[in-house]
Parts: C-alpha cells; structure tokens; sequence
C-alpha cells in the first residue's frame, strides 16, 4: 500500500479516537459553563472549549485536505 494513504488512515482514526475521548469533557464543560453563567471560573472553560473546536475544524480541514491529496496521487 501507499505511505501517503497510511499516513492518511492514521490521521484520520487517531484524530477521531482523541475527539470521541475529549467529547464527554466537552459537554460537561459547556453545561457548567450554561448553568453558572455569572461565575469567573467561565472564561477559562469557554477558552477550552473554543479551542477544542477550533482544533476540531483544523483535524477535519487536514482530513479533508489528506484524502483529496491522496486520490489525485492515486487517480490523478
């Protein structure tokens, strides 16, 4: 098989196992943040929580980016 389709594989089902492990931090995280709206401890959990999207946006874009490279080495 191909590197760059490993390399592929790897990225794409190591990104989704960390996702799926950091999500239920996540979620609790965002209902401490709902029902304690006031509290200053909110800020540091809302920056968390945004860069945990942003990183999330980032492994997809790179995921995407990974398999179109792929099929046009393999296709193209």
């Amino acid at each position: 098989m191909d590197l760059l389709l490993w390399i592929t594989t790897g990225f794409m089902l190591i990104g989704l196992v960390v996702l799926v492990s950091m999500k239920k931090g996540m979620e609790s995280k965002v209902a401490f943040i709902k029902a304690n709206m006031e509290d200053e401890e909110n800020s540091s959990k809302a920056k968390s929580v945004i860069w945990w999207i942003w990183s999330t946006t980032a492994w997809g874009v790179g995921a995407i980016f990974l398999v179109v490279w792929w099929f046009h080495n393999y296709f193209g």
